[in-house]
């Protein structure tokens, strides 16, 4: 256990850090830098609400591009592009029953499965459902032009996310109609098949992206079957107007669940499943289609609407590792769901003189979710009785503005605030007349105001700081009841957090490019997961208060032509303030389990005009605890990946074959830790040294 002036003395070391690393960058800065404005290429980062030069953004962000995307990758999770984005942490990465596990600044670690803390966007369409959880499987690598990330409390223009946003925008068709298709194999029976289409006709440009992949896996009940479909089609009208139409579709058979190991477990055999996950065939079935159309319009020479609006319908199958737990909740889960959503957002740009601007924006947001949840007894081989049937559905209505005013030609100050209003039911289809019912509601409101100060006297030295709040409410799965098999958990409440910063960000000199950002987060009711003897599943609770403090760095270099590195650092200092179980467990002082002090990356990008490129990259992550009472921690690790490629045109033609080695130098590490479980199961050992190799054709009409 860590005292509270140890917590203090770490967050005070990570300030000096930051004060070194400051230091010494300004001893590689040009003076000369951004004098003509030539130095930097303007990056316009659109997650914010209101499009702004990332130079100038008042909270931290990262952004990639295309070639961070696609550059000879095997594209198996949104992980292998952004890992190098400082404050982002990943498990979960080769567990496709689970979904991959992102975190940013802390947030986000507790899930389960699924993604909490953080919104998710692709192409202004929400992937996050409005009770807060976000899933990755319909995220569309393949067709991606850019991402972009914004780390920290957004809660005042986006509602319920406290770690940030990471918002995905699919690349156009190209000007000229083209065809290409990408063939890859690699090792644990890994193969990739895509076909994709786009083009430019008259008014209409369309991208048409169909992919395949099947992967045997790394440890036994781990095969993974997928096949995802994504379009896109923007139609520019006579009056400036754009319709932008997003059809998605995903269909995954088989996602098993090796499950968590032993430590002696995995001493014996990694690549083992867990005993009971092999009993009860543990893993999951999924299909889905989304439809989103966002409309943009100039309504005036400094004004513009947006109008969107999104449908899914969700199907998951998902088969835990026990037949019926203690509770009378039955291990097979069979959920239907049906989300929608429509917003709308007016923004406003007035030019008041000098180069002075302001530019506001005015929204609201309407979502609504609608579950149906049956649960069955998992009898291994066939489905047992009906345990639980029951409708969860989840409304969600918010009101947001945010102001950016330039109150001079170097300061801009940025405000904004948005009210939500979330209300959860639940109706127990099982219940009898004038019996125990689970059925119930419960609903949470929440203002969230912000305050963001830019100071940008040139490209080399840019500051800001920020005030920001979030709220995290509980997810519905988060809402599951320990004490029964139906209902909620009427005791969790929603998780609260105020976010103090200070960044600096700017160009040493041309192509020399670096942010860093020091924060401090006081978080309330912090949700925690925990699991019950003989449950099989996750529950959760709320912490007391806890305090998330840390230090970001990231810094791009073109060392020579062709010749790119970058290394990004993240220190976390995340401890619980308050937090008594109640077994009378005192856990205050204790780190947040499931989070590492210390990660580090180092990348190194090559292209040479001749067509040929390469990259290389390590990623150095510390050991964190994996349980609440601190008594277990993971070793740290360091693994490392190569990938290369080669890329040539023949007129019409384009040729790209590639390749790539994972893990190369056979580390032993885990992909995953899963947070208080019980039985000392908290280990999913991830893949050794591996490989695989690919083609890409392409013609142009």
């Amino acid at each position: 256990m860590r005292d509270q002036a140890g917590h203090r003395a770490g967050f005070a070391e990570s300030c000096l850090a930051g004060v070194l690393l400051i230091s010494s960058a300004s001893l590689f800065a040009d003076p000369a830098a951004g004098q003509d404005g030539a130095g930097l290429e303007e990056i316009i980062v659109s997650a914010t609400r209101i499009p702004t030069d990332w130079l100038r953004l008042p909270l931290a962000g990262s952004h990639f591009d295309a070639a961070d995307i696609h550059a000879g990758r095997q594209a198996l999770g949104l992980d292998e592009v952004l890992a190098s984005a400082p404050g982002v942490f990943f498990q979960n990465r080769y567990n496709f029953a689970q979904d991959l596990r992102i975190s940013i600044r802390g947030f986000g670690a507790r899930a389960n499965f699924g993604i909490r803390g953080i919104k998710l966007y692709a192409d202004d369409i929400p992937l996050t459902m409005p009770d807060g959880q976000g899933n990755v499987d319909s995220v569309d690598l393949g067709s991606a032009e850019r991402i972009e990330v914004i780390r920290g409390p957004v809660s005042a223009v986006y509602g319920a996310s406290g770690g940030g946003v990471i918002q995905i925008f699919t690349e156009d068709g190209p000007a000229e109609p083209t065809l290409s298709a990408k063939a890859s194999l690699g090792a644990y029976d890994y193969g990739f098949g895509q076909v994709k289409f786009g083009g430019q006709f008259g008014a209409l440009n369309t991208l048409l992206n169909l992919s395949t992949t099947e992967l045997e896996g790394y440890r036994d009940q781990s095969v993974f079957e997928q096949t995802l479909f994504n379009s896109k089609f923007r139609y520019g009208f006579a009056d400036d107007s754009t319709l932008t139409v997003i059809l998605n579709a995903v269909d995954s058979p088989q996602a098993d669940d090796p499950g968590a190991l032993t430590a002696a477990e995995v001493e014996a055999n990694p690549r083992q499943a867990a005993p009971r996950n092999l009993q009860f065939n543990t893993g999951e079935s999924l299909d889905q289609q989304q439809v989103g159309m966002a409309w943009r319009k100039p309504t005036g020479s400094d004004t513009e609407l947006l109008l969107r609006g999104y449908a899914v319908r969700r199907n998951l199958i998902n088969r835990l590792a026990f037949d019926i737990n203690a509770n009378g909740q039955g291990g097979s889960v069979d959920l239907g769901r049906k989300a929608a959503g429509l917003g709308a957002q007016w923004s406003w740009t007035h030019i008041l003189g000098e180069g002075r601007s302001n530019r506001l924006v005015l929204g609201l947001d309407m979502d609504d979710q609608r579950d149906l949840r049956e649960r069955y007894v998992n009898n291994p081989g066939q489905l047992g009785p009906l345990t639980t049937q029951q409708d969860e559905d989840v409304s969600a209505r918010a009101l947001f503005i945010e102001n950016a005013l330039a109150l001079s030609m170097d300061w801009t100050l940025t405000l904004g605030a948005r009210l939500d209003k979330m209300e959860y039911q639940v109706n127990d289809r099982l219940a009898e007349p004038g019996g125990p019912s689970g059925s119930g509601q419960t609903d949470f409101d929440q203002f969230s105001p912000m305050l963001g100060l830019v100071y940008s006297p040139g490209e080399t030295w840019n500051w800001y700081g920020n005030i920001s709040s979030a709220f995290d409410p509980p997810a519905i799965t988060e809402l599951a009841n320990p004490n029964g098999p139906t209902g909620f958990n009427q005791d969790l409440e929603p998780q609260e957090a105020t976010n103090y910063e200070l960044g600096l960000r700017g160009l040493l000199r041309p192509g020399w490019q670096y942010e860093l950002a020091v924060f401090h987060i006081d978080v309330r009711d912090e949700i925690v997961p925990y699991e019950l003897t003989g449950s099989g599943q996750a529950f959760f609770r709320n912490a007391g208060r806890s305090t998330h403090e840390g230090l970001e760095g990231a810094l791009r270099m073109e060392l020579l032509p062709g010749l790119e590195a970058g290394l990004s650092y993240t220190f976390m200092d995340m401890v619980y303030d308050e937090f008594t179980e109640p077994s009378g467990a005192n856990h205050a002082g204790n780190t947040i389990p499931g989070l590492p002090e210390h990660q580090a990356m180092l990348d190194v990008a090559w292209k040479h005009d001749s067509g040929f490129y390469a990259g290389w990259d390590a990623l150095y992550v510390s050991s964190l605890q994996a349980n609440s009472a601190n008594t277990v921690a993971t070793d740290s690790y360091l693994v490392s990946n190569l990938r290369m490629g080669y890329r040539r045109q023949f007129d019409a033609w384009s040729f790209e074959p590639y390749a790539g080695i994972y893990n190369l130098f056979d580390e032993s590490y885990n992909g995953n830790i899963r947070v208080n479980a019980t039985f000392g199961r908290y280990y999913e050992p991830a893949p050794e040294r591996n490989g695989f190799a690919g083609v890409q054709l392409a013609y142009q009409f």
